[in-house]
């Protein structure tokens, strides 16, 4: 039988809940109640007022005037590859499946540039900064999913990319889609270099593993990568 698992890419876990009291007598005759949704069970948990701050942050998250300027939005459905999307801060996060990309190196690694196979990645970004983590499997991340270091150069330990001499231009993009689409384009275009902080994010020889992979079609041996400590839910706070 065929497993048809990764085709069910969209699901959505609640995480939390607002709730709406009225009431024809007294001096407010509304009363708004924030609830958490507990992970497990899927039951409301942690209920509270709605916060100042909270109202804030959802007022903002809403706005999709012209008068919000850049902040992020959707231009239409959400990709189904999305996994984190925080208007306030511009924060997104999203995965993208092991495939065939050109990757290129500067002559001083001694690796041609070229087409070859990559693992299934983890992205996590802002306007600012760009962190990368691999991925074993092709399915939809979870909260509790592990997260492996990325077996590229220029990536530190922590996951976040040295952009070296990319000059960033991400203050015009308005649309999530696009962003997500610029940061892979900035780090798949870029020149890799060297290992940060002399982390090998791999176990093995991280110059002969792509000179293996380059031009070929073999398919990325994720045996090789090292699991690091964190998970999706980790990095989410």
């Amino acid at each position: 039988m065929k497993d048809v698992t990764n085709n069910f890419e969209l699901y959505y876990q609640p995480s939390s809940a607002l709730v709406f009291y009225w009431c024809d007598k007294g001096l407010n005759d509304t009363y708004v109640e924030y609830y958490d949704i507990d992970n497990n069970t899927g039951a409301p948990i942690n209920a509270h007022p709605l916060t100042v701050r909270e109202a804030k942050k959802l007022a903002k998250s809403l706005n999709v005037d012209s008068e919000a300027g850049n902040q992020l939005k959707s231009d239409g459905l959400l990709p189904s590859n999305l996994l984190y999307f925080d208007a306030g801060s511009d924060k997104i996060a999203w995965y993208s499946k092991a495939q065939f990309r050109d990757i290129y190196f500067t002559e001083s690694l001694g690796i041609p540039s070229g087409r070859c196979h990559t693992p299934a990645l983890l992205w996590v970004a802002d306007r600012e900064s760009l962190n990368v983590h691999a991925l074993t499997a092709d399915r939809k991340p979870t909260l509790n999913t592990p997260l492996f270091y990325a077996p590229f150069f220029n990536v530190r330990k922590n996951g976040n990319v040295c952009l070296g001499s990319v000059s960033v231009k991400t203050d015009e993009i308005g649309s999530v889609r696009e962003l997500m689409k610029l940061w892979e384009t900035y780090f798949f275009n870029s020149y890799f270099s060297h290992l940060m902080e002399n982390h090998n994010p791999i176990d093995g020889n991280c110059v002969l593993l792509w000179e293996s992979l380059m031009g070929t079609e073999k398919k990325f041996p994720t045996e090789v990568l090292f699991k690091s400590k964190q998970k999706l839910k980790d990095i989410l706070k």
